[in-house]
């Protein structure tokens, strides 16, 4: 299974990709946990990577293009991934394209998470008092949002004309969220 999950910072990706890695045995593929853990290592990528994180702008393509494309290349992709955090500008996208035809491989659902901004606020509010996540501090918050109507939110358009594209509604509880996810996989 080769899924496409998106949705704005907040909306419950990471939350749902926990509970598909599980069910469907395929890794979860997050750009923001790679360059986190770049950052957290202090790799030369993970220091370019801060710079735009902390500012609360997305990496530029070339690196995140580079990083994914290899990631996909693991052995552990074979069966399948969810890619989480990428594609995040149509530019992107159309990398992504090429990416994955180069490798024979072909997406079987874009999910999109879709929760609105005065409750991304709140969620990312709540993460950053629990987690202390750089990124969600409240001056980068309203930034990443910004970035997000600006850069991605073109993609939804991509990729509902792929029939593809499936929208879910991120204000139902975690489990509700998760079940229209798998009914929409299966269909």
């Amino acid at each position: 299974m080769h899924i496409l999950l998106m949705g704005p910072p907040g909306a419950g990706k990471g939350t749902q990709a926990v509970r598909l890695i599980e069910k469907y045995g395929i890794p979860q593929i997050s750009t923001g946990d790679m360059f986190r853990a770049a950052v957290k290592e202090c790799t030369p990528l993970g220091l370019e990577a801060k710079k735009y994180m902390d500012a609360g702008q997305l990496v530029p393509d070339s690196v995140t293009v580079g990083i994914v494309r290899e990631r996909l290349g693991k052995d552990d992709c074979k069966k399948g991934f969810i890619l989480d955090g990428f594609p995040r500008t149509t530019a992107q996208a159309v990398s992504l394209d090429a990416i994955l035809k180069e490798m024979g491989i072909v997406l079987d659902a874009v999910v999109n998470l879709n929760v609105p901004s005065d409750e991304l606020v709140r969620r990312i509010s709540e993460r950053a008092r629990l987690e202390n996540r750089d990124d969600d501090k409240p001056e980068t918050v309203q930034k990443r949002l910004a970035v997000y109507e600006e850069s991605t939110k073109p993609l939804i358009d991509y990729y509902r004309n792929s029939g593809l594209y499936v929208e879910i509604n991120g204000l139902q509880d975690v489990d509700q969220v998760f079940t229209d996810i798998v009914k929409a996989l299966e269909k």
